[in-house]
């Protein structure tokens, strides 16, 4: 059971301070135009090794023992968490194996060598990678690093949320891509503390949606995967991020994989960044008109990592013909 609070945020921001990259938050005219609305767009594609997930890996691991540091630490990821583990744990000289599905983006793991950490490209799938990796740490004493479930985590994700609210504190709506749900739950417990009527809505997409069904059933359910461009967000999810999250978010919203490509296409040739799948589904919904009443309000959401193979943008370049999406 996860037990995370707004304090526990704000703990988490004070260990962080100097230590990680304060991102901007940008206004994005021509979204806001769209969706005739005020769209800010949290800018954690440049953060430290490229994503938000570094926030949670160095809240986490400063909280490790001196003899959990000897142990060493063992983490999964579909990439960005791996990556934030490695460069977390070089920082204190701790020993890190980082475990990834075959599906990872090289760049992500070319990253992971880069911090140094010990790469094993086990299993198609996050759920897989993670499994090996709670073997390992069993068979060999070290440390788990959850992706997400995990209070240290949930509240190192929460100060990318505090950072967007400090700066405009007056947000209607808060688009959160949902993977785990770290950042959901770390994103909502800032937004709920601070004005309880600010409505939080998780983005996935239908290549993988367990929020969205396990929301509708009020419980966890088995759902069906299917290759994404959003991997980031890929894999199941675990009782105690859907009990945290169940009473501080207010909805889950399903995007197309084709909507996400153009999406990935729209914010490179509209506002010249790169961003990975996941970091565009907040977006995405936007686009495509997916939530509703969101005419006079006041929008945020999070492009959550930078992390994506350039062979993949030269892609949707071609296939939208380099035309105005």
């Amino acid at each position: 059971m996860l037990k995370a609070t707004y304090q526990d945020v704000l703990i988490a921001a004070k260990r962080l301070k100097g230590r990680i990259n304060e991102t901007p938050l940008i206004h994005s005219d021509l979204l806001s135009s769209e969706a005739g609305a005020e769209v800010f767009i949290k800018m954690e594609s440049l953060q430290k090794t490229g994503s938000f997930k570094v926030r949670g890996a160095l809240n986490k691991i400063d909280a490790l023992t001196e003899q959990e540091q000897k142990r060493g630490v063992v983490t999964a990821s579909a990439g960005n968490h791996a990556q934030a583990v490695a460069y977390a744990s070089s920082l204190k000289g701790i020993s890190a194996k980082i475990v990834v599905p075959s599906s990872t983006p090289q760049t992500k793991l070319d990253g992971i060598k880069r911090y140094g950490g010990d790469l094993i490209v086990y299993g198609d799938i996050y759920d897989e990678a993670e499994e090996y990796a709670l073997r390992l740490a069993d068979e060999t004493g070290r440390v788990f690093i959850n992706a997400f479930e995990d209070d240290l985590v949930v509240a190192g994700q929460g100060t990318t949320a505090l950072e967007a609210f400090l700066e405009e504190p007056d947000f209607d709506i808060v688009l959160v891509p949902a993977g785990g749900g770290g950042l959901l739950c770390g994103v909502a417990l800032v937004a709920k503390a601070i004005n309880p009527n600010i409505q939080v809505i998780g983005i996935q997409t239908f290549a993988s949606p367990p929020w969205y069904y396990a929301f509708k059933a009020g419980k966890l359910v088995d759902v069906e995967y299917l290759s994404s461009f959003a991997e980031g967000l890929h894999g199941g999810i675990t009782a105690g991020n859907f009990d945290l999250a169940k009473g501080i978010v207010d909805d889950i919203v399903l995007v197309e994989e084709e909507d996400v490509a153009r999406s990935m296409y729209w914010m490179a040739k509209h506002h010249h960044y790169l961003l990975e799948g996941s970091a565009v589904v907040g977006i995405t919904a936007l686009q495509q008109g997916l939530i509703p009443n969101v005419k006079g309000k006041k929008i945020l959401t999070f492009a959550t990592g930078g992390n994506v193979d350039l062979g993949r943008i030269s892609k949707f370049y071609n296939d939208f013909d380099g035309g105005d999406q």
